[in-house]
């Protein structure tokens, strides 16, 4: 809609944004009057018209098989668009078209907004399954009318009440019809049954809805003025009541037709379902953080045991041997704390990289300085515990095999994320200006046992491929490449 209203048209941007708003909420419009909607918008030069949006109701059969967005109509050939743009009002024919043997009722609706006309909204109902209304039916057509004169006016959609119309409720869901007063005119059978689950026993015809809605709620002290208002349909709100066995999702629309308020209309969905799936996985997701934080909880206590025996040992090798298990521990536990802090699992893992680069770091022979360029991005969990370990494992061994006591130096991780949405990698590299690899050196067939792991994390586990070679100038390079789900 954005390009037609720019390419074709001399709408602004505020106006283009009220039209927005409208086909935001005009599914309303189309399923209560069983209608297709079209919205034309005159060009710039005024010689023609132009369909930018179109909306096909959900309670009766379409009018239009094809896509009407972007047909181009000259000024002439619609005299209903022509009538209601210029004069400003709702236009109706006397006798319907006929589309591909279907009898089509049209109309023309002006749409307003500030006393400009910046369109008009064609409805066409299809009149081939035509029959003698019901009483659900004739309010649907009633409340469409309203709606229809509000649009003519200016006065609907409601300015800063944007709706979300997947998230909120439609006009099959569940319809209520009140009076200004907000005596329920009509419920259709949808929205009784919703009152019924919070625990309504008798009928809704009649009673006054914020008040029966008030009393079903549950009791905290004296009774909520607040909602008995939004229930009576005072103004354009969005809210949900809780009680008996059930969770209800209800919306309010004034109907002010012409100027003051003759009534509302009242949306409503039974959401009871929705709901408890949603605490279900609330409590699932508590659930799955509170292991991570526990099993991060362990993790540190099977590593504060290791250093404890590492302390005992006489043995170099041996305590060696016991803190680089500790280190190995400990970058598991990262990944295990970041991940019992989100709702999903999946982590940011630049933190968990500028970590392990810490933490590794203290066994620095010399006066070796860690820094990372680049950024990893958002990974899932089960490419990030084994990447944490490898991460660990490669800078492990930059800094105890590349440097020597006393030595100064760096060591960068570049982290590159690329490839398409479907075959997303990312290109690691670690790099060292420290003493390099030996000439007979085979990072493929070492018997290291750090390389050992990292060779199997990465290339068995992550799909991906392990590399160490001399750095051009000075040092050793590790580069590893592996496949990504595409970072958001």
């Amino acid at each position: 809609m954005n390009d037609l209203v720019r390419q074709h048209t001399a709408l602004g941007d505020s106006d283009l944004e009220w039209l927005h708003l409208l086909v935001s909420e005009w599914q309303l419009l189309s399923d209560l009057s069983f209608a297709d909607l079209v919205l034309w918008v005159p060009t710039r030069d005024g010689t023609r018209y132009v369909s930018v949006a179109q909306m096909r109701p959900n309670t009766g059969p379409t009018s239009y098989q094809d896509d009407m967005v972007g047909h181009l109509v000259p000024r002439g050939r619609r005299p209903l668009l022509d009538a209601a743009l210029d004069e400003g009002r709702i236009v109706r024919e006397g006798d319907p078209e006929w589309r591909e043997e279907v009898p089509v009722r049209v109309e023309s609706i002006p749409v307003r907004r500030e006393g400009r006309v910046l369109g008009v909204i064609a409805r066409n109902t299809n009149l081939l399954t035509v029959r003698t209304p019901s009483r659900l039916e004739l309010t649907y057509l009633q409340s469409a009318s309203d709606l229809a004169q509000m649009i003519a006016a200016g006065s609907f959609p409601f300015e800063g009440q944007q709706v979300d119309m997947d998230a909120s409720p439609r006009v099959g869901d569940g319809l209520i019809r009140l009076d200004a007063d907000g005596i329920v005119q009509y419920a259709s059978p949808n929205a009784l049954s919703a009152y019924h689950r919070l625990g309504l026993a008798a009928d809704l015809v009649g009673h006054h809805l914020g008040q029966a809605t008030a009393e079903l709620a549950p009791s905290r002290g004296p009774v909520d003025e607040a909602l008995i208002k939004l229930a009576s349909g005072w103004a354009p709100r969005e809210f949900e009541i809780e009680g008996g066995d059930g969770v209800i999702q209800l919306r309010a629309i004034p109907l002010k037709p012409k100027g003051p308020r003759i009534g509302s209309l009242v949306l409503l969905r039974d959401v009871t379902e929705l709901r408890r799936r949603e605490r279900e996985l609330i409590t699932k997701d508590a659930t799955i953080r509170e292991i991570h934080h526990r099993v991060k909880n362990n993790l540190q206590t099977v590593a504060a045991l290791l250093r404890l025996q590492a302390r005992r040992i006489d043995s170099v090798s041996g305590r060696e041997a016991l803190e680089e298990a500790v280190r190995r521990v400990g970058s598991i536990a990262i990944v295990h704390e970041t991940l019992s802090q989100n709702l999903d699992e999946r982590v940011e893992f630049d933190d968990i990289a500028d970590r392990v680069l810490a933490m590794v770091a203290e066994i620095s022979p010399g006066k070796v300085t860690g820094r990372r360029t680049g950024r990893f991005g958002i990974l899932d969990a089960e490419v990030a515990t084994p990447l944490s370990m490898v991460l660990t494992e490669i800078l492990q061994n930059a800094l105890e095999h590349g440097f020597r006591q006393g030595d100064t130096g760096t060591v960068e991780v570049a982290a590159l994320r690329g490839g398409t949405p479907k075959e997303a990698r990312l290109l690691i590299t670690v790099q060292d200006d420290g003493v390099g690899l030996p000439d007979d050196f085979d990072p493929h067939s070492s018997g290291n046992l750090g390389l050992q792991i990292v060779r199997t994390l990465v290339e068995g586990e992550l799909g991906g491929t392990f590399d160490m070679v001399r750095a051009p100038e000075r040092g050793t390079r590790v580069v590893l490449d592996i496949p990504v789900r595409a970072d958001k």
